[in-house]
């Protein structure tokens, strides 16, 4: 859907755009994953840990994001110790097991699997090293198709982690064309309600709206729409008058929207 960019929409963009580069140039920042100070100390530490962070990202679906996130931390207990040589000691009955047990996902099954594969991917491709994803300033296309080779990755969570190296943990890449906005719920709605796409956009939709809004960095605009969203953006009765947006904003006092 070709959509023209109104003077305000104009203008929504470049705060946008703004807001996406002061969080990229700020300082490096750390993130509270899941409330859990051992398991955030963890996630944040791909220097020494980065396998823990990599196996956050795949288990970042289909649940809460708190839960999601802890589950390396809950194993890596388990086994006694947070080095990658732990999680390879474990076979899949073992992993599979653990995860019904203790209930770390909705989905134990299916999500066993993706972490048992995540762990062997890492040590026959990366040498047991996850950083290894992102050495040498690669361009951000190749960052985020490793992501995706892990099983159960889809654009979502590789542009995801793709987005966090960046701008949250300054890993060096060699270019941002290929970090796409990561749509979910909260995107699509800030993004419709805006009038940069129709009601009812798909996340593929909104994907190559940003890719035309900001061909250089398509995924400037994640953080801070998502933010926008989840924050005043809501389903039903947002709140508009909070809203850096609010004076540009088209919507300005809709209860909800449809597709939201």
């Amino acid at each position: 859907m070709d959509l023209e960019l109104s003077t305000d929409q104009k203008q929504i963009i470049d705060i946008l755009t703004e807001q996406g580069n002061t969080h990229r140039i700020g300082p490096r920042k750390r993130i509270e994953f899941t409330g859990n100070t051992g398991a955030d100390d963890l996630l944040n530490d791909i220097s020494e840990h980065p396998h823990v962070f990599v196996l956050g990202c795949v288990m970042d679906q289909q649940t809460k994001a708190d839960k999601a996130w802890v589950i390396p931390y809950r194993v890596s207990c388990e086994l006694g110790g947070f080095e990658f040589e732990k999680l390879l000691k474990p076979d899949q009955d073992w992993v599979r097991t653990f995860f019904i047990q203790k209930s770390l996902h909705r989905f134990p099954d299916r999500m066993s699997d993706y972490f048992y594969h995540a762990i062997q991917t890492i040590d026959q491709k990366y040498n047991g090293d996850a950083a290894n994803i992102w050495a040498g300033t690669p361009t951000s296309a190749n960052v985020v198709r490793r992501f995706r080779e892990f099983r159960g990755v889809g654009p979502k969570i590789s542009t995801m982690a793709a987005n966090v190296l960046l701008k949250v943990f300054k890993v060096p890449f060699a270019d941002t064309t290929g970090i796409d906005i990561s749509s979910d719920v909260h995107v699509r709605r800030v993004f419709a309600r805006l009038g940069l796409v129709g009601e009812g956009a798909s996340n593929d939709e909104v994907i190559h709206r940003a890719r035309e809004l900001n061909p250089e960095y398509p995924g400037i605009f994640d953080e801070v729409v998502w933010e926008t969203g989840e924050g005043w953006c809501r389903p039903s009765n947002p709140r508009c008058g909070e809203c850096f947006l609010n004076e540009y904003c088209p919507k300005i006092g809709v209860s909800k929207v449809q597709g939201s």
